[in-house]
C-alpha cells in the first residue's frame, strides 16, 4: 500500500514538472501566431526579468512585497486561529459573532483598503492592516469548522485518563486541527499574495504591485509580465519548496495509513 502511495506521488511530481513547460510552449506558440509589442514571447519576458534583476529594482520590490505579505500572513493566522478555536468551542461566542465573520468574508477588499487609507493615510501600517482585516475571517471560518469536527470520543478518552491540558492539546486537539490549519494557511496565503499586490497598486512607496501600476502607465506589457512571472516563480517555489514538504511531514501518518 505504501509503495502504491509513493508511486502515485512520483507520477504527480513528474506531471507537475511537465505542466509549466507545457504552459511556456503554448505561450510561445501564441506569441508566434500573434506577434507584436503587446504579446511578447517568454524569452523576451525572461530577458526583461533579467534586466530588472540586474538593475536591483526587481529584488528590492519583491522584498518589500514579500515582507508585507509575510507580516500580514502570520498576524492573520495567529488572530484568526485564536478566534476560530474560541468560536468552535463556545456556541455562545459563535452565535454572537458569526454575523461579523459573514460580513468580513463578503466585504469587498477594495472598500476596506480605501477606508483604511483614508483613515490612516498611505502608510505601511494601513496596508498591512487592510490585508489582515481581509484575511482573518477566512482563517476563522476554516479553524472553526476544524474545531467543530473534533471527535467527542477523543475528548472523553482524554478526560478518562485525566490528561493534563498541555498533553490533551498535543495528543488530542492538535493532530485533529493540523489539516485545517494547513488548509487555512494555503488558502489564506494565496489570498494575501493577491491582496497585497492590489493594495500596493492603490498606494504604496514600492513593491511589485506599485511597480506594475507604474509600468501600466507606459503600457509596458513586457515589464508587467516580467514582474508577474517573477512573482509567480516565488509563489511556486514557496508552494513546492515549503508548504508541500511541510504538509507531507506533518500528515505523514495519514499517508502511511492510506
Amino acid at each position: 500500500m505504501r509503495a502504491a502511495t509513493q508511486e502515485r506521488q512520483g507520477h504527480g511530481i513528474r506531471w507537475e514538472i511537465v505542466s509549466p513547460a507545457l504552459l511556456l510552449i503554448v505561450w510561445q506558440a501564441l506569441a508566434m501566431l500573434y506577434p507584436g509589442r503587446l504579446f511578447p514571447t517568454p524569452i523576451a519576458v525572461a530577458q526583461q526579468m533579467w534586466t530588472f534583476s540586474a538593475s536591483g529594482r526587481l529584488p528590492l520590490d519583491m522584498a518589500k512585497t514579500l515582507t508585507r505579505a509575510a507580516i500580514a500572513f502570520f498576524i492573520s493566522m495567529g488572530i484568526g486561529s485564536i478566534i476560530g478555536v474560541a468560536m468552535g468551542r463556545n456556541r455562545i461566542l459563535d452565535r454572537l459573532f458569526s454575523a461579523w465573520v459573514i460580513v468580513g468574508l463578503n466585504m469587498p477588499a477594495i472598500v476596506i483598503a480605501i477606508v483604511l487609507y483614508i483613515w490612516l493615510g498611505l502608510t505601511e501600517f494601513a496596508l498591512i492592516l487592510a490585508v489582515v482585516v481581509n484575511k482573518v475571517p477566512l482563517v476563522i471560518t476554516t479553524i472553526r469548522e476544524g474545531v467543530r469536527s473534533f471527535s467527542a470520543d477523543y475528548d472523553e478518552l482524554g478526560r478518562a485518563f485525566r490528561f493534563p491540558l498541555l498533553r490533551r492539546l498535543r495528543l488530542i486537539f492538535w493532530p485533529q486541527l493540523v489539516p485545517y490549519v494547513l488548509a487555512a494557511a494555503r488558502t489564506g496565503l494565496s489570498l494575501v499574495w493577491k491582496i497585497v499586490l492590489v493594495f500596493e497598486v492603490l498606494g504604496s512607496d514600492g513593491g511589485v504591485g506599485f511597480r506594475i501600476s507604474e509600468l501600466f502607465q507606459f503600457f509596458d506589457i513586457k515589464g508587467i509580465l516580467a514582474y508577474t512571472a517573477a512573482f509567480i516563480l516565488v509563489v511556486l517555489v514557496f508552494e513546492y519548496g515549503v508548504l508541500r514538504p511541510l504538509e507531507r511531514s506533518v500528515l505523514k501518518w495519514r499517508m502511511d495509513r492510506a
